[in-house]
């Protein structure tokens, strides 16, 4: 499991790198804030497996980066993918990331 920091997110974004962004948070929490990735909640991971891509880098992300590394590091036991990352931080890093590019606007 690799992490990646929400400037590195940021750079494959504006690059078009193609990747899959799963939201491991529960859906009550999605609604306060989303970065727009697929939704499985950490306890549906293991029965969701089979959609979780093995061609292209995927990035996890919770609220902060602990429930995400946990799902990568199984996923990556269990499945044997090499394209797992977690988003250092999770989604506050990000929103706080993106927030301080905002300001120096």
């Amino acid at each position: 499991m690799k992490l990646i920091t929400p400037q590195e997110l940021e750079s494959w974004k504006k690059s078009g790198k193609e990747f899959q962004l799963i939201d491991v948070r529960e859906s009550y929490e999605i609604v306060n804030s989303t970065m727009g990735g697929y939704s499985i909640p950490m306890e549906t991971v293991p029965a969701r497996l089979d959609e979780i891509r093995t061609d292209i880098p995927v990035i996890i992300h919770c609220q902060s980066g602990r429930r995400s590394e946990a799902v990568a590091h199984w996923i990556e036991n269990k499945k044997e993918y090499q394209n797992i990352h977690s988003l250092q931080g999770g989604i506050v890093a990000w929103l706080e990331y993106t927030s301080a590019k905002k300001a120096q606007s």
